[in-house]
């Protein structure tokens, strides 16, 4: 793969909190346009790898980084680099919806505004919402609070709003965990579908999930010190189907959690 498909890569990258190093070494391409799951079992490390890509991590008190992680080639922890701006290039979606307390229209607009967006608003926030499929259900009611959408709608707002500020990638942490059956499949269509257009990285837990809606997934686990590392990374249906490393094999069939 030539070096103008990444779009996001991990160098050396170590993750402490205080004194506890969380992730070790970690190196990890992610390429445009795909969907790439981070799975692995509880604490290896998951959400600390995705946070790393958008320098969540910094709000976390006691987090340290070392080593390097390059967006479009350039490394997003250099002295001039702004989280913030970073932050509306790479979005986040949380694992449970977080929609703040305003209309449906104000939560989609809320990014556009604090960056002094100077375009057609009702244009803008349509077009986020049609993006996140959420347009048809919720046109005629605009301006009623978001708290009264069902769990899965208020995560298709959630990402209507993390689409709005028009981003090249979307990092997705366990973002049907809380849904039911139904609303997960949603969610995953919509992921799907927004691959076209976005680069999306998804942290999740569920195997079946992992292989239905990503094209290269890397499995993380812990050393004897309960660091997380990189076991394999690789296209999909290999890691589901032919792994080369048996720990990978291992989780995948169950034999270890």
């Amino acid at each position: 793969m030539e070096e103008r498909d990444l779009v996001l890569r991990s160098n050396g990258l170590r993750v402490w909190y205080g004194p506890f190093l969380a992730l070790k070494d970690v190196d990890l391409d992610v390429k445009g346009n795909m969907v790439t799951a981070l799975i692995g079992p509880s604490g290896c490390g998951k959400s600390t790898l995705l946070r790393s890509f958008n320098r969540m991590n910094d709000l976390i008190p006691g987090a340290r980084i070392e080593g390097r992680v390059e967006f479009n080639g350039r490394n997003i922890y250099e002295g001039a680099a702004d989280p913030t701006e970073l932050r509306s290039r790479i979005g986040m979606v949380f694992q449970k919806a977080n929609p703040f307390p305003k209309s449906i229209f104000d939560n989609v607009a809320f990014g556009l505004r604090i960056n002094g967006y100077t375009g057609d608003l009702a244009e803008a926030v349509e077009r986020s919402l049609t993006q996140a499929a959420l347009w048809d259900e919720v046109k005629d009611r605009l301006n009623k609070s978001a708290f009264a959408l069902s769990g899965g709608q208020q995560q298709r707002l959630c990402i209507a709003r993390a689409l709005a500020v028009e981003p090249e990638v979307i990092l997705m942490d366990e973002p049907a965990s809380a849904l039911d059956p139904i609303a997960t499949l949603a969610i995953e269509q919509l992921i799907r579908e927004l691959s076209r257009a976005y680069t999306i990285v998804i942290v999740t837990h569920n195997m079946q999930q992992a292989a239905r809606v990503s094209d290269e997934t890397a499995f993380l686990m812990v050393d004897d010190d309960r660091a997380g590392y990189v076991v394999e990374h690789d296209n999909t249906d290999k890691i589901f189907t032919n792994p080369t490393d048996e720990r990978t094999e291992a989780y995948i069939t169950g034999r270890f959690s």
